[in-house]
């Protein structure tokens, strides 16, 4: 079969930290308040991604992963994740703060789970005035401090927190300690993995008075306590041409600002690729003749088998351009 763009059906997460951007950045109706999270192309256990368009519309990722193959992924991908996307692919809306977590690396996931490690980034799509996120240490600790600022109820005044706006970019591997504040509307791209320690909730306690579940020891192993200059990605903004936001092992990130017609030539590239449109709207046609509109909020996977794509911008189209 001649496969084209594909788009997914959301999967909407009603969450009790959860806001209210999500469905209007979607543009999803009715809308619903308390969406903590959208979860735009997984193939997560439970959580995988329908198509939404096409020939192929209903079926899942992994069954048309599992037909289609390299195909679909590339030859490299397919052959070290099987039926499995190597990327999850989400928007996060947290109306409150998260918990502050690390995720082990995929030596550590492989010995506890069996499973790959997490290692992710964030491109802020919206923020408030007052809001942040947490990044690294800003102070050095060691693992036998770190307990003791768990118990003591200060381990928080060790974290770099950083304020946030629209743009900022930050890159999280596995064995960073990290967190969501309020206000903070993000699109995250990371490795297909669930695995998640969590170090501390602020104490906050629940309609019975329980505290949530802490994973203080097996976060120890996989903190990296490493002090670093900068936790914050910079870049340099350009029209009409890719600019690097990451690129590390598990995949590379673009941003796309396009204000004219241009063509993104993927004959180099063993690897499907995604777009998550940040704002705007384009049409995209690729080299075998089939052709798809994007708006804002709307995420669409390329084939690996598509050699070229020609983007159209309906006035100015902002995307992120993501592929492993």
């Amino acid at each position: 079969m001649n496969l084209y763009p594909l788009k997914f059906k959301p999967i909407l997460k009603s969450i009790i930290w959860g806001g209210d951007e999500i469905c209007k950045f979607k543009g999803v109706t009715p809308e619903q308040d308390g969406i903590g999270e959208s979860w735009e192309i997984s193939s997560v256990k439970g959580n995988v991604s329908v198509v939404a368009n096409g020939e192929l519309e209903n079926k899942d990722l992994s069954e048309i992963i599992d037909t289609y193959k390299a195909q679909l992924v590339g030859k490299k991908n397919f052959e070290t994740f099987g039926n499995t996307f190597p990327l999850l692919i989400k928007f996060i809306d947290a109306r409150d703060n998260l918990s502050i977590q690390v995720h082990p690396d995929d030596e550590l996931a492989k010995k506890r789970h069996d499973s790959f490690g997490k290692t992710e980034m964030w491109y802020v799509i919206n923020a408030t005035p007052s809001a942040f996120l947490y990044s690294g240490f800003e102070k050095q600790m060691t693992p036998e401090s770190y307990v003791k600022s768990i118990e003591d109820n200060t381990f928080v005044d060790s974290l770099a927190k950083h304020d946030v706006k629209a743009g900022d970019v930050f890159f999280l591997p596995a064995g960073r300690v990290h967190a969501i504040g309020a206000g903070t509307f993000i699109a995250e791209i990371q490795q297909t993995s669930n695995i998640t320690y969590r170090i501390y909730d602020y104490n906050r306690k629940d309609a019975n008075g329980n505290g949530r579940e802490l994973h203080t020891e097996l976060a120890k192993d996989a903190i990296d306590f490493k002090l670093y200059d900068n936790y914050k990605n910079s870049y340099t903004r350009a029209e009409n041409q890719p600019v690097r936001l990451e690129s590390c092992r598990y995949f590379t990130t673009n941003l796309l600002e396009v204000t004219k017609d241009i063509t993104r030539d993927y004959s180099d590239i063993d690897s499907f690729v995604a777009y998550i449109c940040m704002g705007g709207a384009c049409s995209i046609k690729d080299d075998k003749g089939n052709d798809l509109s994007v708006k804002q909020g709307e995420t669409i996977l390329i084939p690996a088998d598509t050699k070229s794509v020609a983007i159209s911008p309906e006035g100015n189209v902002l995307l992120l351009e993501t592929y492993v």
